[in-house]
């Protein structure tokens, strides 16, 4: 396959221009390495849409490297890169992005098989690597471009494809199942509301074991259960016949059969968090009979059958309404919802019960189109939205946007204030707005069009869909009218933006005005004596708390500020003190760098949960909430705790915000 009239016979041509740019920039200065670098990005180019030219580069990676294209850059380091930003990187408008994102990976490929020394990345330090970009990007290796990647990237899209057919021949594909597996079920152990991807992922899967051409050996043997769980969960269901024959073998089922599917399905949705299109029919298809095989299709406890036969009626309407093969997600939702008791809160119910009936307006069906299709209808789409979010508070992520804010609060108030949440998507849905107070004053996300983000997000669940732009124009406007106080906005905003429960005593680690730490032992001491259960009397956590964080990469540099939610401070199975937390990210297990590394499974997390030691957690905090009339003690906190974390932050995030006199600025007055 070759590209822009370049044939295979051009080759010779173009990598003797391609070695003269090299030639080039070896012999120009560090300092001006940037001006030189475009003229082989452009030849690199070329060469790439060859056949033949990916190996040809892969030979000339060392010297690319040593010639310096690499300088200054993002993949300078390739010890330090993440897989997952390959998703992004891959998917850029920016063509020098791609090309450096595929120049990096082919090095690797070159260091991979061995023909490239690395000095800072072993042979298999580099496989690893690549294995977990071809899982991670699956779905470009085999399917063709969309018609909005072929829109935003043009040729780009097909040079991503070359690149990953290109990776999988040097390395295996019998590597990327296995590698792809574990990601999947890392994944699905966070329990996200959105699982497009990761079905779309197991369809891949199922595509590769399908495929006589792919060569697997023993690998995907993992992969079983995650199939099963989709296409062929039951007996009724095991050959994957289709949504038509098997809604016609569910008819002519009596009740120890219907009982048999019942079970089946219940078994795995919570064992995987998925739900298979087929478990939407029969869910249906048991509307007109019994409610205990109903039950036993949710997977409910007595709490969650208690919950359904007092509210039968709600759960019908629920089930009528949002349960499709489409939307079979919201049956994972229901059942979750019902084990969480919350129906009994007196406006709940109520509050479901309009959302049920709930007239949407022409714009949030138009967006909700736009985003899922016109079926089911746009009220089938934010019904199922509705009950994943009740039934998964900790499942919301923000997607791609700078949202953390808004996403943040709509898992504190389905966590906490599920009534509330339900008002809020009413005026969201119905009304085309949201008004909050700010200190005894209206604010209108009708009012105020401009917010963090600076386009409408599209990758969100369908509630986050609608309930989010209103949050976020709100929340930028609350910060808008705290500008001149001087301070952190967010001293203000949490409490009237979360919620009467977020405390309204506050502290911060950095000086707003300077951006160097502040008073950093007191900071530290003050949150140890206010959530340590060693140090606050052992007060468990009775509210969420916002909180925010100082993000790093797996190099411990600073990327960012980011806004978590604090749940719960226990003990973990291994006796260590924890800080179990919600970040709104889309993947919650993140590498933060000098030895932290976020949490989501093994060590006592609930779904959807986050976690770190302490310690580790109070070396990333730059904000928290307390209230000041239970503040704990500060002075009974070990001082060798205070100064470890003190040395972490000093040599992470905090490294270029150390004040002249550090000493002094730590134990200066509160």
């Amino acid at each position: 396959m070759t590209n822009q009239g370049e044939g295979a016979g051009d080759l010779e041509r173009l990598l003797a221009n391609l070695d003269e740019a090299i030639e080039i920039l070896a012999r120009t200065p560090n300092f001006a390495k940037a001006t030189k670098t475009n003229r082989v990005l452009t030849a690199l180019r070329k060469i790439m849409m060859v056949d033949g030219g990916l190996e040809a580069i892969e030979q000339r990676t060392a010297l690319l490297e040593a010639a310096g294209m690499f300088n200054g850059s993002d993949w300078a380091q390739p010890q330090i890169l993440q897989p997952t930003l390959t998703k992004h990187s891959l998917r850029s408008d920016s063509s020098d992005v791609v090309l450096m994102e595929t120049l990096s990976e082919i090095r690797l490929l070159a260091v991979a098989k061995g023909a490239y020394q690395h000095p800072s990345m072993s042979t298999e330090q580099a496989h690893h690597y690549l294995t977990q970009v071809l899982a991670l990007n699956l779905e470009l290796l085999f399917t063709p471009p969309s018609e909005a990647e072929r829109v935003q990237q043009g040729n780009l899209a097909l040079l991503t494809r070359r690149l990953l057919k290109h990776l999988a021949d040097g390395i295996g594909y019998e590597h990327i199942v296995d590698q792809l597996v574990d990601e999947i079920w890392r994944m699905l152990q966070q329990r996200p509301i959105q699982v497009d991807s990761i079905k779309q992922m197991i369809l891949q899967i199922a595509a590769c074991r399908a495929n006589p051409a792919i060569e697997l050996g023993v690998s995907g043997q993992g992969a079983d259960r995650l199939i099963s769980s989709l296409f062929g969960t039951t007996n009724g269901c095991r050959e994957d016949p289709g949504l038509e024959v098997y809604q016609q073998r569910l008819e002519a089922m009596d009740s120890a059969a219907l009982q048999y599917e019942a079970t089946g399905f219940a078994r795995a949705m919570h064992d995987t968090g998925l739900v298979s299109p087929y478990h939407a029919l029969l869910l249906r298809h048991l509307l007109t009979h019994s409610d205990h095989i109903l039950s036993e299709a949710l997977g409910l406890s007595s709490t969650g059958r208690d919950c359904l036969l007092c509210y039968r009626a709600l759960v019908h309407a629920m089930i009528d309404l949002a349960v499709h093969p489409e939307t079979s997600q919201a049956i994972y939702g229901l059942a979750l919802l019902l084990e969480r008791g919350i129906l009994y809160q007196p406006p709940v119910a109520p509050a479901l019960w309009r959302q049920v009936a709930l007239a949407l307006s022409p714009y949030s069906q138009q967006r909700l189109i736009l985003a899922f299709g016109a079926t089911p209808s746009p009220a089938a789409r934010l019904m199922e939205g509705v009950l994943c979010m009740l039934g998964q508070p900790l499942g919301v992520g923000q997607g791609n946007n700078p949202t953390c804010q808004s996403a943040r609060a709509l898992s504190m108030w389905a966590y906490n204030d599920p009534d509330y949440l339900l008002q809020m998507v009413a005026w969201a849905a119905r009304d085309d707005e949201i008004i909050m107070h700010f200190e005894g004053q209206p604010v209108s996300s009708r009012e105020n069009l401009e917010g963090v983000a600076k386009a409408l997000p599209m990758d969100l669940d369908p509630l986050s869909l609608l309930v989010v732009p209103h949050l976020d124009r709100i929340y930028a406007e609350m910060g808008r009218r705290c500008v001149a106080r001087g301070e952190d906005p967010h001293r203000w905003i949490n409490p009237e933006f979360h919620g009467w429960w977020a405390g309204r005593g506050f502290r911060i680690a950095v000086d707003v005005a300077s951006g160097k730490l502040f008073q950093l032992e007191d900071f530290l001491r003050h949150f140890y004596a206010c959530y340590h259960p060693y140090y606050n009397g052992n007060q468990p956590l009775i509210h969420p708390q916002p909180a925010g964080v100082a993000v790093t990469d797996s190099a411990a540099r600073f990327i960012g500020w980011h806004a978590i939610t604090l749940l719960r401070v226990n003990l973990d199975p291994q006796q260590v003190m924890r800080m179990y937390f919600f970040n709104p990210n889309n993947d919650s297990g993140q590498d933060w760098g000098d030895g932290v590394v976020v949490s989501t499974a093994g060590h006592g997390e609930r779904y959807g949960e986050s976690s770190l030691p302490f310690e580790d957690f109070a070396s990333r905090l730059y904000i928290f909430h307390y209230d000041p009339l239970e503040p704990g003690d500060p002075s009974c906190v070990d001082e060798q705790n205070i100064h470890s974390v003190v040395d972490s932050i000093q040599r992470t995030w905090a490294k270029d915000r150390i004040p002249g006199d550090a000493l002094q600025a730590a134990s200066g007055p509160a």
